[in-house]
């Protein structure tokens, strides 16, 4: 039976959903197709001849890409059995189910997919099959990356002037922590999985053959299970010493695991990407992070002892936030002298409440109903300042890239309109960009955007 696989966004990486589930379909017999509509065209005739296509949603953006190709895939195939996989399906099953015959499935995809493959190939059933949430440990296979666009196609690594192409791979999946506003968080529900060892390896080493110069683990937390994480790295850097990575770990457990922090360094760690999202305490402690602001200055200060670079992630504007709360936010980051190590885009993100959301179950927060064409329950500030300054911000931030400007000129600008906002001067700062170069993907990590304008042409 014919398979189309689609992607249409994986935060610039090859996509790892696709490349897995292939391995799995393939050896069921399947005819698979690999569609990534991030960097490709849709395969229209492969859609056409599917009588299976799964369109992985692991991101809000994804989502929000792949709603609005539906009407065409649906035109061009309208009796193919459609799956939707990844951590936003089920929480947005009542959309999907528009686009039946199809099932819903969140989770260790793979086995259920693979079952309902083998009762699509054995039946003409084309009903809604269920909407799942799988947590079955997996006998994990090797990902199959042979029908996707080369590593050269996707996101690449930044030192100065050297660019090195970058592969992707997963050692976990899930989370053991529950914080409020993730959307790993209700469909994992405070569990995580791993991958085996000689797995990752042989992903890993699929891509080094293929060009791959440095390896970003995509795990929510690459420390939910630090031992496993020390056998990954330690088999890796034994067999690749020359070939660089990056990872995710959050604050909680860069101050756990401080005494990992220089053996992180040691063994190629490039960059530590870390959820700080806020630097407030009480925005904290909604979100249910895990940490403080001090757990985030003394984590800072542990990782630039150890050499290792920390690039943090934020989500600067909440209902919660102020005008003087943002202003605080970018003066710590200029005085933890992160200004290089944080993407701008970082700077002007807006809270995310998707279906689902833990968020939703706090008994002193209230939100709009959900915005199907948002995928998303709306909020407003109680100070409109703030949105209005959120706006402006992001629009400078998209103006400023597109002009090539650095990331310390991009602060400095931001740093002013946020004071003109608060009706003060700016004070003089100091960004001094003459250090070590700061490694940066040409893609920043993000999942809550709106779809540009460039991603829906690419559809």
């Amino acid at each position: 039976m014919n398979v189309t696989l689609i992607s249409t966004y994986d935060l610039g990486h090859q996509p790892f959903g696709l490349a897995s589930l292939a391995a799995w379909l393939g050896d069921e017999g399947a005819g698979v197709t690999c569609n990534d509509t991030a960097v490709s065209p849709l395969a229209e005739d492969a859609v056409r001849a599917s009588e299976l296509i799964c369109i992985h949603l692991a991101m809000h953006t994804a989502t929000r890409l792949a709603l609005e190709l539906l009407p065409r895939i649906r035109a061009l195939n309208g009796s193919a059995h459609i799956c939707f996989f990844g951590l936003y399906g089920p929480p947005n099953a009542d959309i999907l189910g528009d686009f039946a015959p199809c099932s819903i499935i969140g989770g260790e995809f793979e086995a259920d997919i693979t079952s309902l493959y083998r009762r699509l190939a054995d039946a003409d059933n084309r009903k809604i099959e269920a909407v799942m949430v799988s947590m079955d440990k997996l006998a994990h296979r090797t990902p199959d990356r042979s029908g996707l666009p080369g590593l050269d196609q996707y996101a690449s690594l930044k030192i100065g002037p050297e660019t090195r192409i970058v592969g992707y791979t997963e050692a976990s999946r899930g989370c053991k922590h529950l914080c409020r506003h993730c959307p790993v968080v209700p469909i994992y529900g405070g569990r995580f999985r791993t991958v085996p060892v000689d797995v990752v390896l042989a992903d890993i080493r699929s891509q080094v053959a293929k060009g791959a110069q440095h390896i970003s683990f995509g795990d929510p937390d690459f420390f939910n299970g630090p031992g496993h994480a020390e056998r990954v790295i330690d088999a890796f850097h034994a067999e690749f010493p020359e070939i660089t990575f990056d990872a995710t770990i959050k604050i909680e457990h860069l101050l756990s695991q401080q005494h990992r922090l220089a053996w992180l360094r040691d063994s190629g760690c490039l960059f530590v990407t870390t959820a700080v999202e806020a630097t407030d305490d009480h925005i904290l402690e909604i979100l249910d992070k895990g940490h403080s602001r001090a757990d985030f200055i003394l984590a800072a200060k542990l990782a630039r002892e150890a050499g290792l670079v920390l690039s943090p992630t934020f989500v600067p504007f909440t209902p919660w936030t102020s005008l003087t709360g943002y202003r605080d936010l970018l003066q710590l980051v200029l005085e933890l002298g992160l200004t290089e190590q944080v993407a701008p885009i970082q700077l002007v993100i807006r809270l995310l409440v998707p279906a689902g959301s833990l968020l939703l179950d706090h008994p002193d927060l209230h939100w709009a109903s959900f915005a199907p064409e948002k995928l998303s329950h709306p909020w407003h500030n109680p100070d409109p300042a703030v949105d209005t300054l959120q706006r402006t911000l992001a629009a400078e931030v998209e103006s400023a890239e597109a002009q090539g400007l650095s990331r310390a000129e991009i602060f400095a600008r931001l740093w002013r309109l946020t004071h003109e906002a608060l009706g003060d001067a700016a004070a003089p700062i100091n960004l001094d960009a003459s250090g070590p170069e700061i490694p940066q993907m040409s893609e920043p990590w993000y999942c809550c955007a709106e779809p540009t304008e460039l991603q829906r042409a690419r559809l």
